[in-house]
């Protein structure tokens, strides 16, 4: 029986008047299964009616899980005064549609209107409902090669189904990659992949966003790239000092390997392994990366290191400098220590002779005379100390008066005087 009456006595009639009764309270729904995706918007259509002569007092949305009677409901007229997931789109009249906002999965089953008049038997509520599926965007991935790892060149298909339209791609798609919008369609194709092309894909229904299907990572691995070797603190440094090499590589998988090569005159030779490379000496270096994919070399850096040699040699100039000056200080000194003791030890020279001591000349013969004889014998009872006197040849004038003088002893250029001494001395002078 459509009316709710409580008076039983009145059956007959009540069964006689129910189809015309029946005619008049009513509440259709115009979809008896609808299907969302979730976080999406649904509306569910819906149009009810009643006698005309009364008037709509409340309206109510109730789901199958609660008390389709007496609530709890998801919408009800009296009672939503804030704005919730559940938007009560109808009027009082004859539209009774329900729109739902960020479907959830908790939203699945049979939603029912219910609604009352202000006859106290006027309440309606139509049990047939409208039955909501909510579902995921499912997003898949194919490749023509058929193997699970992605690299460099390979090319793949994304497609985005939304599982409502029964298997066919009927909705509307746009693709996001990292959040971006970047493509629409129910398939998205990648051919001749890099390392760019990695990221998280997702699909949504066009227009609305927030109805996203999950995440699909693509990881595109590579071989090394933009291998390159840092230096420091500079490639020119004194001996002792320390250069570290630093070796950088972008790779996916990450690099596995790094080996230091040295390049001496043509010959390559491996000398570390490790991103970080301490050199010995200098010369030219360059890394090598690598990983499953493949290798990259850096390109070459050239180390100038300042041997110990140039230290050694600066200092040594220096050193010779000082004792080629101190040799020269030393030899003065000397000469001049030396010119004084001579010049002390020296008899008294002539006026004429210390005109120019540089004329003077010294002769080692004598001519004996015989008086000469006798003080040479006489002196060689003594022990005899000979004194040799210096002759001052000065000017042709002087050594003629000299040999005048001196009559027949022509020649005669020094004397001899004898002196009884303990210990014989022979002083030379100047």
């Amino acid at each position: 029986m459509c009316v709710e009456g409580r008076n039983l006595t009145w059956t007959l009639m009540l069964l006689f008047l129910s189809s015309a009764l029946c005619s008049e309270w009513k509440v259709t729904y115009h979809q008896q299964h609808i299907c969302a995706v979730k976080d999406s918007s649904v509306v569910i259509p819906c149009s009810f009616s009643y006698p005309g002569n009364l008037i709509v007092q409340s309206t109510a949305w109730g789901h199958e899980k609660y008390h389709i009677f007496n609530g709890p409901f998801n919408f009800y007229s009296n009672l939503n005064k804030t704005k919730t997931r559940f938007q009560y789109i109808g009027d009082t009249n004859r539209n009774c549609s329900l729109k739902i906002n960020q479907v959830e999965h908790n939203d699945t089953g049979k939603h029912v209107f219910r609604f009352t008049t202000n006859d106290e038997r006027g309440k309606w509520t139509g049990m047939d409902g409208s039955t909501l599926k909510v579902v995921d965007l499912s997003i898949s991935l194919t490749k023509p090669n058929g193997n699970g790892i992605t690299k460099e060149g390979d090319s793949v298909n994304l497609t985005c189904r939304n599982s409502c339209d029964g298997g066919n791609i009927l909705s509307a798609f746009t693709w996001f990659k990292n959040g971006e919008p970047i493509a629409e369609g129910p398939t998205f194709y990648l051919s001749n992949m890099s390392f760019t092309n990695s990221g998280n894909y997702t699909c949504s229904l066009k227009g609305h966003t927030a109805a996203s299907s999950g995440v699909i990572h693509i990881d595109v691995e590579y071989s090394p790239k933009n291998t390159s070797v840092c230096v420091r603190p500079s490639m020119e440094a004194d001996a002792g000092s320390n250069i570290t090499l630093t070796c950088s590589s972008h790779a996916n998988p990450p690099v596995e390997n790094y080996t230091w090569v040295k390049i001496d005159d043509g010959d390559v030779m491996d000398v570390g392994k490790g991103p970080v490379f301490v050199p010995d000496d200098g010369g030219q270096y360059l890394c090598s990366a690598s990983n499953k994919h493949g290798s990259q070399n850096s390109s070459v850096v050239t180390l100038k290191i300042k041997s110990d040699w140039t230290f050694t040699k600066d200092v040594l100039i220096i050193a010779i400098i000082a004792a080629v000056s101190v040799l020269m200080i030393v030899t003065i000194v000397f000469a001049i220590r030396r010119r004084n003791r001579k010049r002390t030890r020296a008899p008294e020279r002539s006026e004429e002779c210390e005109e120019d001591t540089q004329n003077s000349v010294y002769v080692n013969y004598r001519v004996l005379d015989n008086n000469q004889s006798q003080e040479r014998n006489g002196c060689e009872e003594q022990t005899l100390e000979l004194i040799y006197t210096t002759v001052d040849f000065h000017t042709e004038r002087k050594m003629k008066q000299q040999m005048a003088s001196h009559n027949d002893d022509e020649g005669v250029v020094y004397s001899t005087v004898c002196r009884k001494l303990l210990n014989p001395t022979y002083v030379e002078t100047p």
